[in-house]
């Protein structure tokens, strides 16, 4: 993330620079609706720029607004220090997207940005603001975007809600977990975020949506093993237990499964053994699970920590994470297995007590 460590120069000056220039945009705006109505983005933008010029003869600001263009952020820099973001709109709102969260094309030595918003609609308006009071949520397109809001009120700011001050945010070297982890607290049961943090230790999403029955079985195998892994819950009688599961399946691996409840309960019941002794009519969902139970392990095994703990909501950690996915499995599941709890039986199998065999499952 860049930084500049200048001196803030001339604010009191530039605040009058800025005045100055939206008076002069709205002279032309009253003048000559009919042009400026023409106007989009892309040649919006050096108007502007012509304005900020006339405007800064004379002022420490003289010969130094630069109109960047591109993919750079911000659009217009003045002294290297200031920066204006210019957006335009031809609906009659005051909203839209705005610049990505990483900011990733972010300008050296820019540090005080400002959003200068218009709306080309009749009537004409024009609003300017500093770039971090008009941020209102994040939303994602193909990463995450703030959302502009020109009327924001303050104390309202994404910044205001996640508590972390934007020049604070900014500067981070993973700037979307505060933003991932204040969005984590306003879901509702069943509910998950489809964009996660992108880290190193998280696995790539694909890029083609691919149907479930079109899977080969070794691919439907390895699913069920990482679902059994990262998403217990399904065991349980929650109505919602299903939802988290979906959701993953199509933002983390690009598959969609109308019937996902047949993923694991396809063929009714079926049968186990737990030493000698079997036991029947057992929920086919069990018998996957102690079928594939070292399948299961070696994904939770090269799964972080934490993002086993953001799939069981729940703290857990290298040293524990085995031992904290039995114990929550056992808790989901508390169904009588030939006298035994589905704990006891996959501590069992863990310590090396039972051998448990089945038949393939393969719905």
């Amino acid at each position: 993330m860049i930084v500049s460590v200048n001196p803030e120069p001339e604010r009191s000056q530039f605040d009058s620079l800025l005045s100055l220039t939206m008076d002069e945009l709205g002279k032309l705006a009253a003048s000559s609706p009919k042009s400026m109505l023409k106007l989009d983005g892309r040649n919006f933008e050096p108007l502007v720029k012509e304005v900020l010029e006339a405007a800064a003869k004379g002022t420490p600001f003289e010969d130094s607004i630069k109109l960047v263009g591109g993919q750079k952020f911000p659009d217009i820099i003045a002294k290297k220090f200031y920066g204006i973001e210019v957006k335009t709109t031809k609906q009659n709102h005051w909203r839209t997207t705005g610049n990505s969260v990483f900011e990733g094309t972010r300008i050296d030595g820019v540090e005080r940005i400002f959003m200068l918003f218009a709306k080309l609609f009749d009537p004409i308006e024009l609003k300017c603001r500093p770039y971090e009071e008009v941020l209102s949520e994040v939303v994602v397109t193909h990463s995450p975007r703030y959302l502009i809001d020109m009327n924001l009120t303050a104390g309202h700011t994404v910044f205001d809600k996640i508590q972390v001050p934007y020049d604070t945010l900014r500067k981070m070297d993973n700037p979307i977990r505060p933003i991932v982890d204040y969005y984590r607290t306003k879901l509702s049961p069943g509910e998950d975020l489809w964009w996660m943090d992108q880290s190193a230790d998280d696995p790539a999403s694909n890029l083609i949506i691919r149907i479930w029955a079109n899977l080969s079985r070794l691919e439907r195998e390895e699913l069920r093993d990482k679902a059994m892994a990262y998403f217990p819950v399904q065991l349980s009688k929650q109505p919602t237990k299903y939802s988290r599961m979906a959701i993953w399946l199509v933002t983390r691996e690009g598959i969609v499964c109308p019937n996902i409840r047949d993923m694991f309960s396809a063929g009714g019941k079926g049968s186990i053994y737990v030493g000698d002794a079997a036991i029947t009519q057992v929920p086919r969902i069990i018998v996957h699970l102690l079928n594939r139970l070292p399948a299961i392990r070696e994904q939770i095994e090269k799964t972080p920590a934490p993002q086993l703990s953001e799939f069981w909501e729940i703290p857990t950690s290298e040293a524990t994470k085995w031992q904290d996915w039995m114990k929550l499995t056992g808790t989901y599941f508390q169904e009588d297995l030939g006298g035994k709890s589905l704990h006891e039986i996959l501590m069992e199998k863990d310590e090396g007590f039972s051998t448990l065999t089945s038949p393939p499952f393969h719905p």
